[in-house]
């Protein structure tokens, strides 16, 4: 069943895209920490795409708002934690392409705004303050949220392009079934061969784009992604559902159970979605202090956290290379 990255990419070519980046992007050597730990540690530079401060959903909006302009749109609404990455790359997306961005955040305004909520209101996204009192703590399943966002936001805003939370849809994760090419045409050129993948996992969208790209072209990579938020009930099954999708849309037939997905659930959250934990914290501080590096304390910085434990506690077995994808989200380092 696998496919060559050539021959996935051309399929991909299929579907309308509206370019926001340039590709490939880098996969860098982290030589001190390697060093520091005995192993050789890689980083995967989707941080450094996109507009607005960048990050990783721009792979995702590219294929979104593609859609969104086909369906002449002419406003988008999506949805998100106070310092969603997602919200503010959505915001200065939509304003490249020409649409008027709507972000709701289902808790009280806070008084000051910092970090990606201050980009948002220099980027003049319209910003939709609802204080629901639930979802978001792992009662309520990632779909049943996304369909009560859904309705809300017909109703405040009217007809809008809708994009789920962390472009979490079969159609946005084809940005990260490319991706998942990419890294292994690189990591082979490397002579990276049965290393590890590590990635930050909010909404699991990027995770599910990955595991269905690096099934499709047969990569040796291990995929581990590392819950950052204790969000969703039933997470596995969503990813797992969202992955099979991914692979039926692209022709391919393959299924995935809530047990193929590489998913470190709850370990590594700490306190709670976008609470910094004291392992945070540190990852932040050791990564940027040995590679000049910047991490972030919603999601990247736990999942680097959940990395170097998983290295201490010899998980990721005796000497195979570990490749940390960046998926960004610096700004939220000054809400702190």
């Amino acid at each position: 069943m696998a496919a060559s990255p050539p021959d996935l990419l051309l399929v991909l070519g299929k579907f309308p895209r509206r370019p926001l980046a340039q590709y490939p992007t880098p996969l860098e050597a982290l030589p001190n920490l390697s060093k520091e730990l005995g192993r050789e540690l890689y980083i995967k530079r989707d941080d450094e795409i996109g507009p607005g401060s960048g990050g990783n959903k721009t792979r995702k909006l590219e294929y979104l708002l593609a859609d969104a302009l086909q369906r002449r749109a002419r406003k988008v609404v999506t949805f998100g934690g106070l310092q969603s990455n997602h919200a503010r790359i959505t915001a200065a997306a939509a304003r490249q392409v020409g649409l008027e961005p709507h972000l709701f955040f289902f808790t009280p305004r806070p008084s000051i705004l910092t970090g990606n909520l201050l980009l948002n209101e220099v980027l003049g996204a319209q910003m939709h303050f609802i204080p629901f009192g639930g979802g978001g703590d792992g009662s309520m399943t990632l779909e049943s949220t996304i369909r009560l966002v859904r309705m809300v936001s017909l109703a405040r805003v009217g007809p809008h392009y809708f994009i789920p939370v962390g472009g979490h849809s079969w159609l946005g994760c084809l940005g990260y079934v490319a991706a998942a090419a990419e890294i292994d045409t690189q990591a082979k050129e490397m002579g990276i061969e049965n290393g590890y993948l590590v990635v930050a996992a909010g909404s699991g969208g990027t995770l599910a784009g990955l595991m269905a790209g690096l099934k499709l072209v047969g990569s040796s990579l291990h995929l581990i992604g590392i819950d950052v938020g204790r969000l969703w009930k039933n997470f596995p099954n969503s990813i797992a559902c969202l992955a099979s999708e991914i692979c039926t849309r692209l022709g391919y037939h393959h299924q995935f159970t809530p047990q193929d997905v590489p998913l470190i659930e709850r370990e590594y959250v700490g306190p709670g979605y976008a609470v910094i934990s004291q392992a945070c914290q540190n990852a932040v501080e050791r990564l940027a202090r040995r590679e000049g590096v910047l991490l972030d304390p919603v999601y990247t910085g736990k999942a680097f956290a959940g990395l170097l434990d998983l290295l201490d506690r010899g998980k990721f077995g005796q000497s195979e290379p570990v490749i940390f994808l960046h998926t960004g989200g610096t700004p939220a380092l000054f809400a702190e």
